[in-house]
């Protein structure tokens, strides 16, 4: 805005200064040849002169007018003569009009002639003109040498100017193969494991790794060999990148860090020079430790040259860094550390010994590792004396630490919004569920919906808490947030690792608890039900696929997981036909049977879900304290530590939370 303004005040400016060089000048000075000034001065008409060289300037007793055009004087005789012909008059020049052509004044200029008039001074001293002889100013050297050498500094400037940008766009051509991995020194903010938690086996694993980066004669002498490189493995967010600068600092090395997409280019070979330059570079600093996030990018299985393009570029720079890796010596002082969550699609030549020797798992945290996280992003966070990590920590099942460390940014935001000087319990626990549920929506259902919406949860929660085997229920409600409509959330007393039949089944029911229940109450059936449905999909066709829980199609695994929660994407196998055939039979068997069971549950209670549904329509979020005193069941045995409102996330081991979606 302040350029604007600059712009703007230019232009008046220069407005102004353009209407007063407009202006006519009433009295100007009238440029006459030598010829005229002598017979004005034979006139006896020049009252003063000055002479300046060669220059004359001077004041006539009698102003004149004079003929820019034709350098002759004007008459008021001749100039108001009404048969002069006016092709006859002399031709305006370009921009030229009456008013600039023909000048009065007595005011003049003209110039002596170089070779002198002896006769001139006496005249004028003759005729009582008064004469200012002034000093003829020299020339500034510094303005003749500027007026010479200023054209050529510049023509000279600017030649050097495309010089050096045509360099520079020539070296850019040639620095495409330079390595583009940052450089974090010990110089720079140092991170230790102090500053890493819930990874306590994955920081043994690397103790080693670090000791013989502080110390490699000591395993040297012995004849011992550090591994070359180290893959860390684990699922997105659990801080793999943090532990891999966490080992540098520990070990007080520099540190390389590059991702894999970052060696990809279009012209093929760039790839392979970017690796070799990244390792010359750092074994040129001694110990130092490279590392390569996302190498799945650029580490994929070799299809053999089936493809072309950005894939053989792929595989160039995947051969390079096994030919790198493979030519360290025995006292090499260079670790490459890289990150996947993907190890299953890795090329088994990187992952041989000699080159990854030793594969390090960063899994999901325990409840005290969550506790430990909490405690390392709570630094520079002021809490109030309410505030329990335990207690978060152990409603956050399944989360890893970035999800962690959102959870205490948002805190932090809502004790802003609130202008509290400290954050609260209760903020923690408002921004679990933002984060789980998503925010509350303004939306308006109609009563109808509404009823639709609360049979559904109210199904949910009937068969939650009538199934002994379910997680434990913790709250139901029908305010739509997020892409949900409604929520029953389930809390599991603690983590999960072993999935028993009867849990998974007990599940299923839950899931098929809602469709059931609009079914049983409106005889109809809505779309509310599909990511319930989803959810079945996924749970039955793993127990029959993977975890040999079908008798018809036995114990071989049929398909491969390729992701590490529960539900994640499957690939199916080389079966047969009848196979195939087989899975789809077992998938419905159990899914029919687990329908049947949830049919008569919800028949045989009706009463308590029009109840529970009831219950919602009046609070619409109902804890299940609540829920269990109204229909008169016992207390649940264990009490989750935690406020009622607590969500899920969508991971495994996790809390479970059966939503009613949009159609």
């Amino acid at each position: 805005m302040n350029l604007w303004w600059l712009v703007a005040l230019a232009i008046l400016i220069w407005n102004v200064v353009s209407l007063i060089n407009a202006r006519p000048n009433t009295n100007p000075v009238i440029g006459i040849p030598y010829s005229t000034f002598l017979q004005q001065l034979d006139q006896q008409n020049v009252e003063k002169v000055s002479f300046e060289g060669n220059a004359v300037t001077g004041q006539l007793k009698q102003a004149i007018t004079f003929d820019t055009s034709s350098n002759e004087l004007v008459t008021p005789s001749s100039s108001a003569s009404p048969s002069a012909s006016p092709s006859a008059s002399p031709t305006l020049l370009p921009g030229q009009n009456e008013a600039n052509r023909i000048q009065t004044s007595d005011r003049f200029s003209t110039r002596l002639p170089d070779f002198g008039d002896p006769a001139l001074l006496p005249e004028l001293k003759r005729q009582n003109v008064q004469i200012v002889v002034n000093a003829q100013q020299a020339t500034s050297p510094f303005i003749v040498l500027l007026e010479n050498i200023l054209p050529w500094a510049l023509f000279i400037g600017l030649f050097i100017l495309l010089s050096r940008r045509a360099g520079a766009a020539q070296q850019g051509i040639f620095s495409f193969g330079k390595s583009r991995a940052k450089l974090y020194d010990a110089a720079q903010k140092r991170i230790t494991f102090e500053d890493v938690a819930g990874v306590d086996e994955a920081k043994a694993d690397l103790q080693d790794i670090i000791d013989y980066l502080r110390e490699p004669q000591r395993y040297q002498k012995l004849g011992g060999r550090v591994p070359h490189g180290v893959l860390v493995v684990g699922p997105p967010g659990t801080g793999k990148t943090l532990l891999a600068r966490a080992t540098a600092g520990e070990a007080n090395v520099p540190f390389y860090s590059i991702s894999g997409p970052e060696f990809v280019e279009v012209l093929v070979g760039i790839g392979a020079s970017r690796v070799r330059d990244l390792f010359e570079t750092a074994k040129k600093q001694g110990p130092s430790i490279i590392f390569i996030d996302e190498i799945d990018a650029i580490g994929r299985r070799r299809n053999a040259g089936i493809m072309t393009g950005s894939n053989e570029e792929r595989e160039q720079t995947l051969n390079q860094i096994l030919v790198e890796m493979d030519g360290f010596q025995s006292e090499h002082t260079v670790v490459v550390l890289a990150a996947t969550n993907r190890a299953d699609v890795l090329d088994p030549a990187l992952l041989r010994p000699g080159r990854f020797d030793r594969q390090v798992s960063v899994d999901r945290p325990d409840r005290s590792g969550r506790e430990a996280i909490l405690k390392v992003h709570i630094k520079g966070v002021p809490l109030a004396s309410d505030v329990d990590l335990s207690a978060i920590a152990r409603a956050t099942p399944g989360m890893v630490g970035a999800d962690l460390a959102n959870l205490v940014n948002e805190a932090a935001l809502l004790g802003a919004r609130r202008s509290l000087n400290a954050v609260n319990q209760e903020c923690f626990w408002d921004a679990l569920e933002k984060i789980q549920l998503g925010a509350e929506r303004p939306l308006v259902l109609s009563e109808e919906d509404r009823r639709i919406v609360a049979y559904h949860e109210g199904g949910h929660a009937l068969v939650a808490l009538l199934s002994p085997d379910a997680d434990p229920l913790n709250r139901v409600t029908i305010v739509p947030r997020g892409h949900a409509l409604g929520v029953t959330l389930q809390l599991p007393i603690d983590d999960r690792y072993n999935y028993s039949k009867s849990y998974l089944l007990t599940r299923i029911a839950v899931a098929l608890g809602g469709r059931v229940a609009e079914e049983e109450v409106f005889g109809d059936i809505t779309t509310g039900a599909e990511n319930d449905l989803e959810m079945v999909t996924h749970v039955v066709r793993q127990m029959v696929t993977r975890w040999g829980m079908s008798p018809e199609v036995g114990l071989l695994v049929q398909e491969d997981r390729h992701d590490e929660d529960l539900g994640g994407f499957l690939t199916r196998r080389e079966t047969s036909e009848y196979m195939a055939k087989t899975i789809d039979e077992a998938m419905q068997k159990i899914t029919d049977e687990r329908l049947r069971h949830t049919r008569k549950l919800i028949a045989d209670n009706l009463d308590k879900l029009h109840r529970i549904a009831s219950l919602l329509l009046e609070h619409e979020s109902v804890d299940a304290d609540a829920i269990r005193r109204e229909l008169g069941l016992a207390p649940a045995d264990q009490t989750p530590e935690v406020p009622a409102r607590v969500a899920s996330v969508e991971h495994e081991p996790a809390p479970v939370a059966f939503s009613r979606q949009e159609p």
